[in-house]
């Protein structure tokens, strides 16, 4: 690999993902809820086992062990940067813990030539080409050169794009590539505006979930935001006290039209437990509306892509008479 030797990738993953942290970054760790367990200051979805080192980012579902996975999913980090830094050539990345946190500047990848890669991902994925396309022309969705990820931007009331979040799009990988641009603003997460003005907004966990319904439904009429990942307990664990999402409070502070909030979440213990604690948290000030697939275990891109998949196998059996 450009860049790097084998002999140095081998050294860099032999440092663990909790002996980086407890080094490089003891003023984010925090103890978490069950025995050697510890969590991010910034991130509370992210668990890490303090004897194993196993570390899980839930929000973004990735995982691992090393250090080296930490900082390439985790901070966002270059792989021969990371392996640079991790193997002593490069000391001056991880900054003294005792110097003031210097906010991460926010530059959104290159885009490439065409976007076939991502056009043929969604569509795998049960979008519609017309909700893709108005994405596109709406400046909130592209493929990234390189890597050819599908960028999907969160902009703010002026259009200046403030946030994104990368996806892989290469289908014969078990876990997808998912992670947040580095310096990326979660108050604008990924949204789909209304056709006109809108008193009612829905909400969701994430921005393919949110094109997904507007595919299923059809219809414009109403704010669709994606939270950028939702926190949640460990089914039968005892939760910390719910915290508002930071993308739909900024939203709304935004937004002082909204009357309605429809929440969208998936259907899984992680999302029923945030939407009933979202109903509650925002009951009396506006319209709340439960709207779950109604299919345990499944979100509306599940269902987006079961509906693809349906049709195109009958299709098939068209053409086969």
């Amino acid at each position: 690999m450009p860049g790097v030797t084998k002999e140095q990738i081998e050294a860099a993953k032999k440092m663990t993902a909790i002996e980086f942290l407890r080094r490089h970054r003891p003023e984010e760790l925090v103890k978490g809820e069950c025995r050697n367990e510890y969590q991010l200051r910034e991130h509370d979805s992210f668990k890490i086992n303090g004897e194993t080192s196993l570390w899980h980012w839930k929000s973004r579902d990735v995982g691992g062990r090393s250090a080296l996975d930490y900082l390439i999913y985790v901070e966002g980090m270059k792989f021969v940067d990371a392996v640079l830094s991790l193997c002593g050539e490069s000391p001056a990345y991880f900054p003294d813990s005792s110097q003031p946190k210097q906010e991460k500047e926010f530059v959104l990848p290159p885009a490439a030539e065409n976007k076939k890669r991502v056009f043929a991902y969604l569509i795998r994925r049960g979008i519609s080409r017309e909700v893709i396309d108005a994405c596109v022309r709406a400046g909130i969705l592209y493929e990234s050169a390189g890597y050819r990820n599908a960028v999907f931007v969160g902009r703010d009331e002026q259009g200046t794009a403030r946030y994104a979040f990368l996806r892989g799009t290469y289908s014969n990988s078990k876990k997808p590539f998912k992670a947040e641009v580095t310096g990326s603003d979660k108050r604008f997460c990924f949204r789909l505006p209304p056709q006109g003005n809108s008193r009612k907004m829905a909400v969701y966990e994430s921005a393919i979930e949110a094109m997904a319904h507007l595919t299923l439904e059809g219809t414009a009429d109403k704010h669709r935001l994606s939270l950028g990942g939702i926190y949640a307990p460990r089914e039968g664990s005892q939760a910390r006290p719910f915290k508002k999402p930071l993308a739909l409070e900024s939203f709304l502070g935004r937004h002082p039209e909204i009357e309605e909030i429809e929440i969208c979440l998936n259907n899984d213990f992680a999302g029923r437990w945030a939407a009933e604690h979202l109903e509650k948290a925002y009951q009396g000030k506006y319209r709340m509306v439960k709207n779950l697939p109604e299919r345990e275990g499944f979100d509306y891109g599940d269902l987006a892509k079961e509906r693809y998949e349906k049709l195109a196998s009958r299709q098939r059996m068209m053409l086969l008479r």
